[in-house]
Formats: structure tokens, C-alpha cells, sequence
């Protein structure tokens, strides 16, 4: 196989090859680095990845659809044992792991091989992933501009090629902005589907959940098949379904009530060309049998008092990861450390009081009520995933000196307005690449969330969409599978051949 063949699939298909014995993992393995090597110089989305002898190439997990497929992890949220786990931020570098995170257990069972980390923003509180440590991370589709946050190298590596898959996590759109921003399909969970454990407990009380990005819609549901579950002591647990979620991708999902929004609660209007472009997904929804009818579901609270309550929750959070971290290294808790949005947000987040948090945890059940409500009457809410198109590099954190963590807060949601009340809710929500912009062709993410434990529902729609609408042959200007990069990369892999 050659990085041209080896880009044409997805996880599945290269986990199909490694069950019939046409392929070893370790041909894989080195297929995705030589694709890393090609492509990562010019979208720095992949942190490290490891040579042959240090990746975990233990024996294929035996029915795994998912075995022997290399893979990514985000540098954040997950915990592999002896691997650098930095968080983006020069106050963890050099921190290394001591053990595996539940997540992290699941991938390996499930017979992933995990062959490097991605970049991050630091400590995720951002829509772009940009960082002093790790650097910027640039849009394979134009790399002049942002992969998103704050899962962007997970992004920005899978729409490159490098990985048909890559772990990323969401707290308020992490998996869903880069997905989007990259021409990917990205799926947050229901809270409770996958675990945080044990290290980390209810990440942003709740708000954060773990997946990943992918090229298909069946990758993403292999993925949570394989690493949903209960761990001890979760404080959250979502009971799984009668049967597999990559059986559902097939399914008709018969006719839904779809609510369309195409302007976001905060009041800022959509961009034209992603307004257009989500009011002619929703005609072709109407096409394909589909109730759909403007919408705008109830908070049940106004704009700021939503990013106000997010902006307690997150940034108290903050405090005690930073905390921890300045107590492991010995490392000082300054602009030397950190970047000044996360100093500010540290700030902010030592000024809130108990009470403070609990008001916010009042406003959070406010919402999850209120959307409950909503989908009792409705199907899925469609909206564009977000309301711009990606932005120039270097540009998200202008100002951000200024700021406090409050503004910081309101800056990362009017950036990404339409993600976060289903981190808030609970609920699960996905960003498909139905379209792309005119002229520069960049691709535009839809969002289509549902109620309480209904991914069932939405991966149905996801694989009709993916047939009647599909993107499947849709390339950014960067990509690892270019016949010109191909050369002594075939080598490099079949020499790996056992």
C-alpha cells in the first residue's frame, strides 16, 4: 500500500484489511507518520509521534471493526502512561502521565494504535488553537487560516490525511468547531457516554465530554461503540443502546421534526454564505420526506446570564487544574507560564465565590430543562455549526491582554454561539460537512442536535445525509495522499511489513 491508497480510507475500511490479514498494523503505523512527516511542517496540528518500537502495537483486539488503525490523541483530557500530557501550556511541559485514563483503556482494548498527540489551545479555552508552546495550527484547506479549537491539530491531522480519525473533546464545541472548520464529521456525545475517569471528574461540572473527529460518519460510531461505558465512580452515566451504534448509520430514520435556526441567541447574524448554505440543507431535508420549520428553542435565560454561568463554571475549573500544575512543577503562576487570556481567566475564576458556582449550576439546570421541553416537541435542532468562516491566524487572541476572564468567555461564545447549549444541556449534537463556500470553496459544518441520549437518531441522519448530500471526495489543498508525496513513503511501508 502507498500514502495515495492509504488516504482513500477510513478507520473502518483500514480495520477491515487488518482483520483479513492484507495489511499489519505496523504498516499502517508507518504509512500514517510518513503522512504526518509530509504534511505537519506546514499545519503544526501534530505535537510528536513515535517511532515504531515506542507505539502500542500490541496484538489486534479480536471483532474490533477498529483494530490496527492508527490514531491521535489530542494533548489534553486523556492520559496515556509515560506519554508528555501538556495541556498546550508551558506550565505543564514536560508533565508525563503516570498511568492510563479510562478513554485512554477503552482506545487501546478497541485495538487503536495510538501513534503520537495533537496540538491544543492552552487549556482549551479557545475556538482556535493557537498556543505559546505548541505554536499555531493551520487549516489544510487554506493554511493561512484557523483549524478551529479547541481539537484543532485532531482536525486539522484527519483532514489532512495524516489519521482517519483522531480523539477530541468538547466543553463547549471543541469536536464540532474543528469539524466543521475542516470538512470533518464530528459528534459530541450525551454527558455520561464516555468517562473522564479517573483523574478528571465532571470536566466543567458536566459540560466536557470525549470523542473524536472523522471523515465518515461510521468512524465516529465504531469509535463511541468502542469507548462508551461506565467507569467507577463516574459521576454521570448514559445506559447504551439495544444495539451498536455503527448499525444505526444505515438505518432510515424515518420522517423527523426538524427545527431550523439559522441566526444564534446572541443576536449576531449568520454569515451569508453559511446562512445560505443551511437553509438549502434544510430544503433538502424537506426533499427527503423531513418535517422542517423555523425554530428558535428557549434557554430559559438571556444571552449573558448564559455565558456568565459558563464563565463561572470554567474558569473556577481552571483554578484547580492550574493550581495542581504549578504545585507538580514548582513553576510560577505568571504571564512566564501562562498566556494572558488563561491568567485572566485564572483571575476571574479565583475571584468567584461557592455561591457564585452554585447560581451557576442553577442557570445550567434552567437550560437542560428548557431544552428537554424542546425536544418533547421536536426531533432535531438544525443550525449552522458556526457563524463564520475561519479567520486569519494570529488574530483570535488580539486584545486578549485586556480582557478579563468574563470577556474572554463572551469572545470564545459569540465565536462558537451555536455549540454550547448542548454542552450545557447534556445533549448530543453533531456537525456535518454538507457544503462549502463559494469562490474559496471552504467547507461549512451544519449542526443537528437532539435530545437526551438520542445519537441513535442523529447517526441515522448523518448516514442518510452522507448518501444523498455526500462529501466523501472532497479534498483540501493540503493532503498527505497527493501522488507527488508518494515516492520513498511506499517504501517506508512496506519495509514495516512483517
Amino acid at each position: 500500500m502507498n500514502l495515495s491508497e492509504y488516504t482513500t480510507y477510513d478507520a473502518v475500511g483500514l480495520g477491515q484489511l487488518v482483520a483479513a490479514g492484507e495489511i499489519q498494523p505496523a504498516e499502517l503505523a508507518a504509512l500514517a507518520r510518513a503522512a504526518a512527516d509530509a504534511v505537519n511542517p506546514r499545519i503544526n496540528a501534530v505535537v510528536e509521534h513515535w517511532a515504531p518500537e515506542e507505539s502500542d502495537l500490541a496484538t489486534p483486539a479480536t471483532g474490533s471493526p477498529l483494530a490496527g488503525v492508527p490514531f491521535l490523541i489530542k494533548d489534553l483530557a486523556i492520559q496515556m502512561a509515560g506519554r508528555k500530557n501538556e495541556l498546550g501550556s508551558r506550565l505543564a511541559k514536560g508533565v508525563v502521565a503516570s498511568g492510563d485514563s479510562s478513554l485512554m483503556r477503552h482506545f487501546r482494548k478497541a485495538g487503536l494504535v495510538t501513534i503520537g498527540r495533537t496540538t491544543t489551545p492552552e487549556m482549551a479555552f479557545s475556538t482556535e488553537t493557537e498556543s505559546a508552546l505548541q505554536g499555531a495550527t493551520g487549516n489544510p484547506w487554506d493554511t493561512r487560516l484557523s483549524a478551529g479549537g479547541s481539537s484543532g491539530g485532531s482536525g486539522a491531522a484527519v483532514a489532512a490525511g495524516v489519521v482517519p480519525m483522531a480523539h477530541a473533546t468538547d466543553a463547549a464545541g471543541s469536536i464540532r468547531v474543528p469539524a466543521a472548520y475542516n470538512g470533518l464529521f464530528g459528534l459530541k456525545p450525551t454527558r455520561g457516554r464516555t468517562s473522564n475517569g479517573p483523574a478528571l471528574d465532571e470536566v466543567f461540572a458536566g459540560l466536557g465530554v470525549q470523542l473524536g473527529v472523522s471523515r465518515t460518519v461510521r468512524d465516529s460510531a465504531a469509535l463511541m461503540d468502542a469507548v462508551q461505558g461506565y467507569s467507577a465512580g463516574d459521576p454521570y452515566y448514559t445506559a447504551p443502546p439495544a444495539g451498536s451504534f455503527l448499525s444505526e448509520v444505515g438505518r432510515d430514520p424515518g420522517r423527523l421534526r426538524i427545527g431550523l435556526m439559522v441566526h444564534s441567541w446572541n443576536g449576531v447574524p449568520t454569515s451569508q454564505p453559511i446562512a445560505q448554505a443551511t437553509r438549502d440543507a434544510a430544503r433538502h431535508l424537506q426533499s427527503l420526506g423531513h418535517h422542517v420549520e423555523e425554530a428558535t428553542p428557549e434557554l430559559g435565560v438571556s444571552w449573558e446570564a448564559f455565558v456568565h454561568a459558563n464563565a463561572q463554571i470554567w474558569c473556577a475549573t481552571l483554578v484547580r487544574w492550574i493550581d495542581g500544575l504549578a504545585a507538580a512543577t514548582g513553576r510560577p503562576i505568571d504571564a512566564t507560564t501562562l498566556e494572558p487570556s488563561t491568567l485572566a481567566n485564572y483571575r476571574y475564576g479565583r475571584s468567584a465565590s461557592a455561591v457564585d458556582f452554585a447560581a451557576a449550576l442553577e442557570v445550567r439546570n434552567t437550560v437542560a430543562r428548557a431544552v428537554g421541553e424542546w425536544f418533547a416537541k421536536m426531533d432535531v435542532l438544525m443550525t449552522p455549526t458556526l457563524p463564520q468562516l475561519p479567520g486569519l491566524l494570529a488574530t483570535y487572541s488580539e486584545g486578549a491582554d485586556r480582557m478579563s476572564g468574563l470577556e474572554w468567555t463572551a469572545r470564545v461564545f459569540r465565536h462558537a454561539s451555536f455549540t454550547p447549549p448542548a454542552n450545557v444541556a447534556g445533549t448530543p449534537a453533531m456537525s456535518v460537512p454538507l457544503a462549502v463556500a463559494p469562490g474559496d470553496g471552504l467547507p461549512i459544518g451544519i449542526q443537528f442536535a437532539a435530545g437526551f441520549a438520542r445519537e441513535d437518531l442523529l447517526l441515522r441522519l448523518a448516514g442518510q445525509l452522507e448518501q444523498s448530500m455526500p462529501w466523501a471526495a472532497r479534498r483540501p489543498a493540503l493532503w498527505a495522499g497527493r501522488p507527488q508525496a508518494e515516492g520513498s513513503l511506499e517504501v517506508k511501508a512496506k519495509s514495516s511489513r512483517k
